[in-house]
């Protein structure tokens, strides 16, 4: 299994699926899955293609999620060999998608098919949810795979997403939720005027300012056992002529809540809106919610792939809800315990991306045993 894990990534690898685009990759791991008896389920939307694959009708069903698809390189000639060759230098696998997440996809495949041919009669059922749209805008991706499911009333028991969660070892972090996505594009606007006369003119940046010094200094939630407190933080701020003598007619601003499951978005949204109007304001405010917040507490997602690592590794993993968003925030709609946990991260979206070597040696052991721990019962 070890080897073939490591076959399959490097073939993984050296399709050049940029997002959106999955070139071929979704292809090869049917051919795979054809031969151990799943229904393949092509869902294309746009550019995307999406891949719904299942064996078996029963309860619980176990999904696996992930992205064939892949960040830009950057500079080649920064690489020290090429990003879509795949190469093996001191026990790493080199390549574009090595850590994230075309390891984790092969480490999937070999390890359903180890867990099929040692129990053709298992329980439940298995699914892998895979898109090539999560590197990029991820609105024809997951979201419509999950769509599609919802609206036929095909939901998930557990699920386990391969993205790189780990930091120093192999199984020493899995993510059981993430932050919320909240943004905002705040439009305050003013007089414009000559600089010189501004009893004659409104200017939009002092006025704003009390109320951006509040929004800032705002305690949203106090976060809890799982999450962080919520932040508010400004990204840009733009305003003015590009004159030295003239008042801006209106500045505008974007922001963005990574929120907590101690908040909510209509709270977030309310309390935003106090602020400004209590600062007599004229403005606009458009909203954007990328992704709700989701959290799996312990229980029997968390414990089967936690006891996985241990007896694999050796070490017991720490749950995390850190970091950006992933397909998570989509899928958790669906399904009431979603979990993340791949390889090690160091080197997601950098020059010269690998995989170690021995993460996939270990790595579909421990997705073999999950599924054991969650289907033999």
């Amino acid at each position: 299994m070890p080897n073939d894990t490591l076959a399959l990534a490097q073939a993984l690898i050296a399709c050049r699926s940029l997002t959106p685009f999955d070139k071929g990759c979704q292809e090869i791991l049917i051919g795979r899955l054809e031969k151990i008896g799943f229904r393949i389920e092509r869902i294309r939307c746009g550019e995307v293609d999406n891949l719904w694959a299942r064996r078996g009708t029963g309860a619980p069903l176990l999904c696996f999620a992930g992205h064939t698809d892949v960040v830009p390189t950057g500079p080649l000639e920064k690489w020290e060999s090429d990003p879509f060759q795949p190469v093996i230098r001191d026990g790493r696998l080199y390549g574009r998608g090595a850590a994230d997440m075309k390891g984790s996809l092969a480490a999937f495949i070999t390890a359903i098919e180890t867990f099929v041919a040692e129990h053709p009669g298992h329980g439940g059922s298995i699914a892998l949810l895979i898109t090539s749209d999560e590197e990029g805008i991820a609105v024809d991706g997951t979201v419509r795979v999950v769509e599609a499911l919802k609206a036929r009333n095909e939901l998930i028991d557990y699920c386990i997403v391969g993205e790189p969660t780990c930091v120093d070892q192999l199984g020493d972090t899995i993510k059981n939720g993430r932050r919320g996505s909240l943004s905002g594009t705040l439009t305050v606007k003013g007089i414009q005027g000559h600089i010189a006369y501004p009893h004659l003119a409104k200017n939009p940046v002092h006025l704003a300012a009390p109320a951006i010094a509040e929004l800032a200094q705002a305690k949203w939630d106090e976060g809890n056992e799982y999450f962080p407190p919520t932040t508010w933080q400004i990204s840009n701020i733009n305003g003015g002529t590009g004159a030295t003598n003239v008042i801006p007619g209106e500045i505008t601003l974007l922001f963005n809540f990574r929120f907590s499951t101690a908040s909510t978005v209509e709270s977030l949204q309310t309390r935003v809106h106090e602020i400004l109007d209590r600062h007599n304001l004229d403005y606009d405010l458009l909203w954007e919610l990328s992704g709700k917040p989701y959290l799996t507490p312990r229980g029997n997602l968390v414990d089967a792939v936690s006891h996985a690592v241990k007896t694999v590794t050796g070490i017991e993993p720490q749950l995390s809800t850190s970091g950006g968003t992933s397909d998570g925030r989509f899928i958790a709609d669906i399904c009431p315990q979603v979990v993340e946990l791949g390889p090690r991260n160091a080197t997601i979206h950098k020059l010269n991306e690998y995989v170690e070597v021995e993460d996939m040696e270990q790595l579909p052991e421990i997705y073999r045993l999950t599924l054991e721990n969650l289907l033999l019962k």
